[in-house]
């Protein structure tokens, strides 16, 4: 009995010395300093994000790269700009060897403390509104900002859970009554009672927005891209119609004899013709009238002399009337 408990110790012992030698076999954790980068600079002015944000960026940083307090005491000092970094400059107590990350953060907290009242923060709250430049996302993360500056911290968790619902409440009040567009209308007209409902809401009609003026921006582009080609093919028609207007004219003015012109032009154009029979202009010499009836006369002198005496005649019936009445006259 004595031998098996013996043998049973001694096999449990064992055990521990080979667990042991593989604890202590494993790597031991290096220290990651490369992260740095992903904290961000801290200015201290009233467009910087919050102290505690700025900790909590560094704290979280350090657990991921196994940082110790003194190398996050050395990145919040390297993060520091404008009159964050000024304050440390002449705060000689921090410079000292032995001053501590939480030090450090105490120091700091008391310098930057914000001295606006709770009704500020109340009064930033109700009036928030969306930016024309911002989504619904941004504009409820900017909500929550604000939201959490007007939560009372108090000991008592019980109070303090009152203290937290107030502001989600406050916080869905502000979000909804500070959207704007068709997304804000539609978030009031469905009363969500959480503000993740009333963002997934807002998104939504931002999304189908979105979507519709692709759409209208497709179709624009496709009616003038085929009111173009219909301009296109009726200019071709119109060019096509012409070049046969013209050919044919072209043909009939070779089938005639004489070059194309149009009617207007040649009104125009036989104004300027002389003639050199008669000396007047709109024809041709041998289109004149007066040349046609010189040659008439000269084939047909009877009918010349005939027109002659026909001519002069009307005189001397005048003469011949004078003289009877003058007889008459003198009769009376």
């Amino acid at each position: 009995m004595e031998e098996a408990v013996t043998q049973q110790f001694a096999r449990l012992q064992a055990e521990v010395n080979s667990l042991h030698a593989q604890l202590t076999a494993r790597p031991t954790l290096t220290k990651d300093m490369s992260l740095v980068g992903l904290v961000p600079k801290w200015s201290g002015t009233e467009k910087a994000s919050p102290l505690a944000e700025f900790f909590d960026a560094i704290e979280g940083t350090a657990r991921i790269g196994n940082w110790s307090d003194a190398d996050k005491l050395q990145v919040a000092v390297l993060k520091l700009t404008d009159a964050a970094k000024a304050y440390y400059s002449s705060s000689q107590e921090l410079h000292a060897s032995d001053v501590t990350w939480s030090q450090f953060k105490a120091a700091f907290r008391a310098r930057f403390k914000d001295v606006r009242s709770d009704q500020f923060h109340f009064l930033q709250l109700q009036s928030a509104r969306q930016r024309r430049d911002e989504t619904p996302q941004e504009f409820a993360d900017r909500c929550r900002s604000l939201a959490k500056k007007t939560v009372v911290m108090v000991d008592d968790q019980a109070l303090q859970r009152f203290h937290y619902e107030q502001a989600e409440r406050m916080l869905l009040a502000s979000f909804t009554a500070g959207l704007i567009g068709q997304a804000g209308k539609q978030v009031r007209y469905a009363r969500p009672s959480t503000l993740s409902e009333a963002l997934q809401i807002a998104i939504a009609v931002e999304q189908a927005e979105l979507q519709e003026k692709r759409n209208e921006t497709f179709y624009a582009e496709a009616e003038k891209s085929d009111g173009a080609t219909l301009d296109k093919n009726q200019a071709r028609g119109t060019a096509k119609a012409s070049e046969r207007v013209d050919s044919t004219r072209t043909e009939s003015a070779k089938a005639q004899g004489r070059p194309k012109h149009s009617g207007r032009r040649n009104a125009q154009t036989s104004n300027n013709y002389k003639c050199y029979e008669c000396g007047g202009t709109g024809h041709y010499a041998r289109e004149c009238p007066n040349r046609r009836r010189k040659q008439a006369d000269s084939r047909n002198p009877v009918v010349r002399k005939v027109e002659k005496q026909t001519s002069e005649s009307p005189p001397r019936n005048r003469a011949s009337n004078r003289g009877r009445n003058g007889k008459k006259s003198g009769n009376e």
